[in-house]
């Protein structure tokens, strides 16, 4: 038995794990913005290529360890050229595509001498890169399975205060369906007629006309998607909900998982819903373990998000520059594909079984900018500069398009709902925080519209998201929730805890 270990930890199977860990790692890091399931896919082609690329060195070398350093040196160069290529654009000003190919070709042509040199010995060196390589792998592995979601929603909901109370479903009828929709970045009609000018009162007229009980003077609680998510979701200010969320921790590990395993979502469920969610683009927004998880398939779709990152820190990254590629253009078209999955599904979900609770984060308005007023593509790099950069000019350009677009497309989709739906339902649109490239209270200013079957009444113009399940659940399923001040609280980046308040200058009218 020892003999046969000794052959195992001895063999040169290295090359397969450091093939697989630039992707972990890199998924690793960026595991909060991105599902885990992303990085299957090319995991399992860097794995098949280092392999392939074995065997023909193998063919050449005709010597199994010479194959696997070769291998090796040829991965780690392909995997680090992205990152030498960023670290060095942001010190010097040269034409690094040519520079830089330039040593790597000669870096890769003395590797592969030193591989064939009579002299070199690779054998002794195995052992060591095998326990490395399948170090490192394993690290990153463990980053990215601690953050992969299990089983169900939580027992409780994760953060210790959230404020519980128990719900119940009066005799009588089924109770509503309840639609949580998050237009990200949507602003409030004064705010886009003053600042972007752009006139939505078409929308919100129309919106009015089918029930919907739109507060002129809202504002979001927080000035981004997770913390002010992370509060709607759970009836309470950040500051209340956790002894993490103190000025000073900038993690918001925690915070994400209170969106994940919200308060909501754990009253819902105990009391007989049924969980609904969508693919947002954002991990922190995707209830992956909902009753009902719905997708643009990952398999056979265009890059994901994650390969496009992953491409970047490769000489791949070069297909754009030749005009081979449109990084932007695929990731744009994943935005596309979740956005008009989310409007295509309201038939499905009018007539699906309830009571259930169903959470929609359509990243729109948000950038990327993909849709035209009419909702035919627009390539969203038109809409920023080489470094990614939005100028206001191009930001507002690209925001009035979608707007424009959603307008039209919110508008027949509550249309169904209301019609479909054998129990009318209870809907929120609600933006999460205003548009970019605002200041003061302008930056919170939201779109907030209600549809409460038989209790509009109960609204009020400054009404905020913090307050939103609080009237719900007060109103529909026998909670007795006290409703709290409507307050907006600055939350700098990357402190997001270290609040300050920022008045409300609109009363209501």
């Amino acid at each position: 038995m020892k003999k046969n270990l000794n052959k195992v930890l001895y063999a040169p199977w290295y090359f397969i794990t450091l093939a697989g860990y630039p992707v972990l790692a890199l998924l690793s890091h960026n595991i909060s913005q991105v599902r885990y399931t992303s990085g299957i896919r090319p995991l399992i082609i860097s794995v098949i290529a280092a392999s392939l690329l074995f065997l023909l060195f193998r063919l050449i070398y005709r010597d199994w360890h010479r194959a696997a350093f070769a291998t090796t040196v040829l991965t780690v160069l392909f995997y680090t050229y992205g990152h030498v290529f960023d670290l060095l654009k942001q010190k010097w000003k040269i034409p690094l595509p040519a520079w830089l190919g330039g040593l790597w070709l000669v870096l890769t042509i003395l590797a592969l001498i030193w591989a064939g040199l009579p002299r070199a010995n690779f054998q002794g060196a195995a052992l060591t890169l095998n326990i490395v390589s399948l170090g490192l792998t394993l690290f990153a592995a463990s980053h990215v399975a601690a953050a992969i979601p299990s089983g169900k929603q939580s027992d409780k909901p994760v953060d210790p205060h959230a404020p519980l109370q128990t719900l119940h479903v009066p005799n009588g009828p089924t109770p509503p369906d309840i639609y949580y929709i998050i237009l990200d970045s949507y602003g409030r009609s004064d705010l886009l007629k003053a600042n972007l000018e752009y006139n939505d009162s078409q929308f919100i007229s129309d919106l009015e006309k089918m029930g919907f009980f739109v507060a002129n003077c809202s504002q979001s609680n927080y000035p981004r998607t997770d913390v002010s998510l992370g509060s709607s979701l759970n009836l309470e200010y950040l500051q209340n909900l956790n002894d993490k969320f103190i000025p000073k921790n900038e993690d918001r590990t925690q915070l994400w998982e209170s969106i994940l395993h919200s308060t909501v979502r754990y009253e819902l469920e105990n009391t007989g819903y049924k969980t609904v969610a969508f693919a947002s683009g954002f991990a922190f927004t995707e209830i992956t373990t909902a009753d009902t998880y719905l997708s643009p398939s990952l398999v056979w779709s265009p890059l994901t998000e994650f390969e496009i990152l992953l491409m970047r820190t490769t000489p791949l990254r070069h297909l754009e520059d030749l005009g081979l590629v449109n990084l932007e253009q695929i990731d744009g078209q994943r935005y596309r594909d979740r956005t008009e999955l989310d409007l295509n599904s309201m038939k499905m979900l009018a007539r699906m079984a309830g009571p259930k609770f169903v959470f929609i984060h359509m990243v729109i308005p948000h950038p990327l900018f993909v849709f035209a007023p009419d909702g035919s593509p627009t390539d969203p790099s038109l809409f920023m500069d080489a470094n990614g950069i939005y100028s206001q000019e191009n930001y507002y350009n690209g925001y009035r398009n979608q707007v424009a677009y959603i307008d039209t497309q919110m508008e027949k989709a509550m249309t169904t709902l209301l019609s479909d739906s054998p129990i009318p339902p209870v809907i929120i649109i609600q933006g999460d925080h205003g548009p970019w490239l605002q200041s003061g209270s302008d930056q919170f200013k939201i779109l907030n519209a209600y549809y409460l079957p038989g209790h509009n009444d109960l609204l009020y113009p400054t009404i905020s998201p913090v307050n939103t399940f609080r009237l719900i659940f007060n109103t529909y399923l026998g909670a007795d929730y006290p409703l709290l001040n409507d307050t907006s609280y600055d939350s700098p980046v990357p402190y997001v805890f270290n609040l300050s308040v920022v008045p409300n200058p609109c009363s209501g009218h």
